[in-house]
């Protein structure tokens, strides 16, 4: 289910708008306008341990405004019903958002059997049900068929566009929602537990554009007991995992110590880099940096220059400089980065 399922409070049919009270202090005049904050650039990532119940769009609103940062992002939504890793980028770090939603994901999920669901997860509505429950040994024989690249259907409630509407917009209303299957890939498909005749709990390694909503629906599909996600759990996106998550309730914590100048918010902040972790580093001199920085290229010579081609990002005196382009020894910048302002600087917990 998507975030915009959920409704905005409104007033109540029939009831009139509530009229202000007249007071002295704004009779014959404007009210005193409460002073903004002026906002500023932060640059890191903020690897978020959602809660269930929250949508990905207010998580972001919320870090956003606890940093008082100037641009946020995330890579990657995640549903109200799960749980887990949702990485938001701030401010300079928006620009490696692509390279850590084309990064591998690993969820724990719940199946529920017995019940398909219009939603493909609890929240929808029951569209098909069995008394059939599956053994351990027939899921474990199941496994491997969905396994590897795969062609997979995405739910009716999501947020694939059908001639430029929403997919789950139209579900909404009541029109017929034709998606195309498309492939998929699925590293690894483990299962984890069976709690009890009605569950399953599964783990999968997968890639960019799988649903795990679709995977539980045709798993029970192809069980003959049909079935749909009661509980999602994302434990990592590319290279963030449950040793980077921060809860909601920490960050706060975090926040309002360093208001009183106990804390340092960088320490909540993982560094720009951190999303790069499978792209070569490039060290290049100051005088190079400068005419990367203007946009320009740079033609490395000599016996150590690198001689193969691809992405890096570039670095001078050890900062963040650039993502670009190397050719045989031609580096092309493709997104300079301006890193003014806070700096993320946590590091990955050890142990």
């Amino acid at each position: 289910m998507n975030e915009d399922l959920k409704n905005l409070d409104r007033p109540r049919a029939g009831e009139p708008p509530t009229a202000a009270v007249p007071t002295s202090q704004n009779v014959g005049g404007d009210r005193p306008k409460q002073k903004k904050r002026d906002k500023r650039d932060v640059h890191g990532w903020v690897i978020l341990d959602k809660p269930v119940g929250m949508t990905s769009t207010h998580a972001v609103s919320v870090v956003k405004r606890q940093f008082n940062a100037k641009r946020a992002g995330h890579a990657g939504t995640l549903d109200p019903l799960a749980s887990g890793a949702l990485p938001i980028a701030l401010g300079e770090a928006t620009k490696t958002v692509p390279f850590v939603m084309d990064g591998r994901k690993l969820y724990r999920f719940t199946v529920r059997w017995g019940e398909e669901r219009d939603t493909d997860d609890a929240e929808g509505r029951v569209t098909t049900g069995s008394d059939q429950r599956p053994s351990a040994d027939a899921i474990l024989a199941l496994l491997p068929s969905f396994t590897g690249t795969i062609r997979q259907v995405p739910p009716r409630y999501s947020a694939i566009k059908i001639e430029g509407e929403r997919a789950y917009d139209l579900a909404r209303d009541g029109e017929d929602v034709e998606l195309t299957a498309r492939p998929v890939e699925i590293g690894r498909l483990e299962l984890v537990g069976v709690p009890d005749p009605d569950h399953a709990v599964l783990e999968a390694e997968c890639g960019k554009g799988t649903y795990v909503r679709s995977l539980a629906r045709d798993l029970g599909r192809a069980l003959g007991c049909f079935g749909h996600v009661s509980a999602l759990r994302r434990a990592a996106v590319g290279p963030f995992d449950e040793e980077t998550m921060i809860l909601l309730e920490q960050l706060e914590a975090l926040c309002h110590r360093a208001a009183s100048g106990e804390a340092s918010l960088a320490d909540a902040l993982m560094p720009i880099e951190t999303a790069l972790d499978d792209i070569p580093a490039l060290a290049v001199s100051g005088a190079d940096a400068a005419r990367l920085q203007r946009g320009q290229a740079v033609l490395l010579r000599g016996r150590d220059a690198p001689n193969f081609r691809g992405t890096v990002y570039v670095t001078v005196s050890g900062q963040l400089l650039a993502l670009a382009e190397l050719d045989r020894g031609e580096i092309v910048p493709k997104r300079v980065f301006n890193l003014a302002g806070l700096m993320g600087r946590a590091a990955r917990k050890k142990g």
